[in-house]
């Protein structure tokens, strides 16, 4: 009996070991992978954040460039070593550059809040070898990042939140089109605003059907709509030679208002754009380069004034010349706003450039012309001047076929200081008795029997840009172009212009230049 017990009980335990064991090696049901899920919602390369209802999109460009006789991005040789033509400037400037963006969107019931980002690494040469420009250069800045093997720089384009209508960063300005100063590759050409860049803002914009809409915003002006207001009574010694005064901008004291009312459609858009600016000098007695002095305060200040610049822009899509085929045409008129007119990304340029003579006596020939919103001089402008600009830009573009397209943009641009050179209570009297007075040249300036003083310019550029895309995304292209600069001076003086130049004979002329760029761009 004992024998069955056993053998039963031992049957047993061995049945429970191989459940057990078997129950042991039952597979466990594995937790569902979430794969990442393609959204359709905004178009292609969109795709939804794993775990959330947000789709983001990641994107950018890897671009290579090399400007010859002309600065980084194309900019024509109209100033600084580039200008003066002299052995310090580099014949030809390369950049590197790598952007990247971050778009995401969510659907609420608000509608679509989207946020955007695009960071950009960067690495190019700064077209001058000059020690004393190269010493200006903290090793901390981009610049100075850029004279070492491994540096380079990171810059931020724009940076902003959309929510109901509103924006909130730094985005592109209501004053803007959709192209900026892009009408064919370059980024330098004037005759209008360029915010490509972005510039800090809030915005709305009302959306009425049928591709119609109107955007009111404020701008922050200080890091962009702001040229100079110049304190003509302080001297730039040995630089007045390509202008006068100092630059006595004050504080930011309101934002920019702006706004546009634009109708965008399947043949073309057109925008009718408006910005209103303030302009407001720092004092009327400051001390060297405009800094100020222990007089400033007390010396008191002209009164601000409001100045403003509109702007109408068309772009008409599948013209019959060919498929994808257009043309984009711009103008703009400003008063104390130059900005909007002698524009680039960055600041805008005041343009001092040299070339040949025939003039007898003369070492060179020289045309500049110096960039301003106003002017003002304590004790004979009652107040602050303001000054006129206007600029007219337009674009071609053909498609050639599939692979290859050119396209043929040009513009034209005028910078007026109101009155007349022998009114010193007007801005262009008021300019001329400043730079009469402080060019710089030991013992006086001498000028010729013929000179006469107008700090009134015109600029003009035309370009031609032919692409070649082997494959999609992928584009290699090259532009020629050309820049004119229109100067009103005439006659001759010995000025003491900028080292290496000499003290002696120049003549006031017309100038002008061209440049070739060549550039290979991966869109991903």
């Amino acid at each position: 009996m004992n024998m069955i017990k056993g053998l039963i009980l031992g049957s047993a335990a061995g049945l429970i070991a191989v459940s057990g064991a078997q129950a042991a090696d039952l597979p466990v049901k594995a937790k569902a992978v979430e794969y990442v899920k393609i959204c359709s919602l905004y178009g292609a390369g969109f795709f939804y954040i794993p775990g959330t209802d947000t789709c983001i999109k990641l994107g950018g460009y890897l671009r290579v460039d090399t400007t010859f006789n002309g600065g980084n991005y194309g900019t024509p040789a109209w100033s600084s070593d580039l200008g003066q033509q002299n052995r310090y400037r580099d014949y030809f400037a390369s950049r590197s550059r790598m952007a990247l963006t971050v778009d995401t969107r969510t659907a609420t019931e608000y509608g679509v809040v989207r946020t955007f980002g695009q960071g950009n690494f960067s690495f190019n040469n700064l077209g001058t070898n000059n020690p004393t420009t190269l010493a200006t250069f903290p090793a901390s800045s981009s610049n100075g990042l850029n004279l070492t093997v491994g540096g380079g720089y990171v810059s931020v384009d724009q940076l902003f939140i959309q929510f109901a209508g509103f924006t909130f960063g730094k985005s592109l300005s209501a004053f803007s089109n959709p192209w900026n100063g892009n009408h064919g590759t370059t980024a330098a050409l004037l005759g209008g605003g360029d915010y490509t860049t972005g510039v800090n803002n809030i915005q709305y914009t009302a959306q009425f059907g049928n591709g119609v809409s109107a955007t009111i915003g404020l701008d922050d002006p200080s890091s962009y709509n702001r040229t100079a207001v110049l304190n003509l009574s302080v001297p730039i010694a040995g630089l007045a030679v390509t202008g006068a005064g100092a630059n006595a901008y004050a504080g930011t004291h309101a934002p920019d208002i702006v706004g546009n009312i634009r109708v965008d459609q399947a043949w073309g858009l057109f925008q009718l754009s408006g910005a209103l600016h303030e302009v407001n000098a720092s004092y009327n007695t400051l001390g060297a380069s405009g800094a100020p002095t222990a007089l400033s305060e007390i010396s008191g200040h002209p009164d601000s004034k409001w100045g403003g610049a509109v702007m109408a822009s068309l772009n008409i899509k599948n013209i019959p010349t060919g498929a994808g085929d257009d043309i984009k045409i711009d103008a703009t008129f400003a008063t104390g706003d130059t900005k909007q007119v002698i524009s680039g990304t960055t600041n805008s340029p005041s343009f001092a450039m040299f070339g040949g003579t025939s003039r007898a006596g003369a070492y060179q020939s020289i045309g500049f012309g110096q960039t301003a919103d106003a002017v003002y001089l304590p004790g004979f402008t009652d107040g602050i001047k303001l000054v006129d600009a206007w600029g007219l830009r337009a674009a071609y573009n053909h498609n050639w076929d599939p692979y290859w397209s050119s396209t043929l943009f040009g513009s034209y641009s005028q910078v007026r200081y109101g009155g007349s050179a022998a009114d010193i209570t007007t801005a262009k009297g008021a300019w001329c008795a400043a730079y009469n007075l402080g060019k710089g040249a030991p013992g006086g300036a001498t000028l010729s029997a013929d000179y006469t003083c107008n700090p009134d310019y015109n600029v003009a550029q035309v370009a031609l840009t032919t692409r070649w895309t082997p494959v999609r995304n992928l584009t290699f292209s090259a532009e020629v172009g050309a820049f004119f600069l229109d100067q009103k001076f005439t006659g001759a003086a010995v000025l003491a212009a900028t080292a290496p130049k000499p003290t002696t004979v120049y003549e006031y002329k017309d100038q002008s230049t061209v440049y070739l760029q060549v550039r290979a761009q991966r869109n991903f």
